[in-house]
């Protein structure tokens, strides 16, 4: 069946377009894209077979990509499984993630990426990718079978969870990521400066009693792999920064010509340390949220283009397990339902990115730091688009998410910005109520 999108702003990053275009879907590839009442006769003329969707208001993009997704499959699947957070990654409108190898057993061997690659086309839904750990069971101490995991299809490595702290055998790592043409994935913590810290290390939360997490912790590594990048050439892309420091560092490193890349979360560019109202865990991450110094430095990051990409670090955990303590329970948040609002909430809407910039963040930079022909709605291309209404408002509510994990601290929150449509490889896997025939 084709589609045929009408009556949408067409934001495509690659092809510089940002306007009323009309866009045809057909044998899941973009078939034509034309500006609209340039031709009513060949707008009108879409065949018997053809779905119509008016996106009227709506913002018409490249199907998002989210770089840092935690599925808890295998082996945490009372968490998560391939299947949910694919669900609710459609839900969210992202046709494709990136799945972090933090899993029992770990995503270190080339038939464990397969096991995640295979389930995902079973169910046939979005792209799933599952990026390969660093070193063998995430231990920091052998490296794993990287060409293994490249071979099964492997995007990427990351330690995710934790840094690699043997900077050699990072660098061994780095080196042979370069040999095979893919990024290395940083979760930028030094464990030894973490001394049991839950939060940020503020006079606010200190108040609270709560050990504290200074940004040195994560700005000693975001320097230490920026070196070990320029020295070996490897594509580096540092995830949820949270410091203004880390900003101040990507921008020296690219003046420098080193190939890093940044993301930053729409948790830590939303909240601050003040805004955790008491104990209570789903305001419980890491990194943890920071001051609103660091928040106003993230936005300007994103805002100059310093900072690349928007991912959500989705990390869904049990109910159980985040109404312990602060101090006991897990860290992480979900997150693939909420990106969408609150990024046109918190930084379209107020003026800090454009759309434009949206989309290219959500997915055109994505694609590129994958290496992948995605984020791109030239005719031809692979037909994965999301259609976003930016003017809805409505309340978070954690009872409609399709993931298993309903640890958020947005439940609740009003915001802007409603998914309409996902559609990825030509065919529709979510429509909201509006959008179903």
């Amino acid at each position: 069946m084709d589609i045929l999108i009408k009556g949408g702003r067409l934001l495509d990053p690659v092809n510089e377009r940002d306007g009323l275009y009309d866009l045809w879907i057909r044998d899941g590839k973009i078939w034509k894209v034309k500006e609209q009442n340039t031709d009513k006769e060949e707008s009108d003329a879409s065949g018997e077979d053809c779905r119509v969707v008016d996106a009227s208001g709506c913002y018409v993009m490249p199907g998002l990509i989210d770089l840092h997704v935690h599925l808890r499959d295998p082996g945490f699947t009372y968490k998560e499984t391939v299947d949910t957070g694919a669900e609710a990654a459609a839900h969210g409108g992202f046709t494709t993630i990136v799945a972090m190898p933090n899993t029992k057993p770990v995503m270190d061997e080339g038939h464990r990426v397969s096991y995640v690659h295979n389930k995902a086309k079973m169910l046939g839904l979005i792209n799933v990718l599952q990026a390969g750990a660093v070193t063998k069971g995430m231990r920091g101490e052998e490296l794993s079978d990287i060409e293994s995991m490249v071979k099964a299809g492997s995007p990427a490595i990351s330690e995710d969870g934790k840094s690699v702290m043997n900077s050699g055998l990072y660098r061994k790592a780095m080196k042979i990521a370069k040999s095979l043409n893919i990024p290395v994935l940083a979760h930028c913590e030094d464990i030894n400066m973490v001394e049991g810290g839950v939060v940020n290390a503020d006079k606010d939360m200190a108040a609270k009693g709560w050990k504290g997490i200074t940004n040195a912790v994560e700005d000693v590594i975001v320097a230490r792999d920026i070196l070990l990048a320029k020295e070996t050439g490897a594509r580096l892309h540092l995830c949820h920064c949270s410091t203004k420091d880390s900003v101040r560092m990507v921008k020296a490193a690219k003046l420098d010509g080193v190939d890093v890349s940044a993301e930053v979360c729409p948790h830590h560019f939303t909240l601050t340390s003040a805004d955790i109202p008491g104990n209570d865990a789903n305001y419980k991450m890491n990194p943890p949220l920071r001051t609103k110094e660091d928040v106003e430095a993230l936005k300007q990051g994103l805002h100059d283009n310093i900072m690349d990409v928007i991912a959500t670090d989705h990390a869904p955990h049990s109910e159980e397990e985040k109404l312990r303590t602060m101090q006991n329970a897990p860290f992480g948040i979900v997150g693939l339902e909420t990106a969408v609002p609150l990024t046109i909430s918190e930084l379209v809407r107020p003026g800090v990115i454009t759309p434009l910039q949206m989309a290219a963040k959500m997915s055109t930079n994505p694609a590129r730091i994958l290496g992948i022909d995605k984020g791109n709605l030239a005719e031809g291309k692979i037909a994965d688009v999301t259609i976003i209404d930016p003017e809805v408002e409505y309340t978070i509510d954690k009872n409609k998410f399709r993931s298993m994990g309903k640890n958020t601290p947005f439940h609740g929150r009003k915001v802007f910005g409603e998914v309409e449509m996902t559609i990825c490889g030509g065919k529709i896997v979510y429509a909201a109520d509006r959008m179903k025939q």
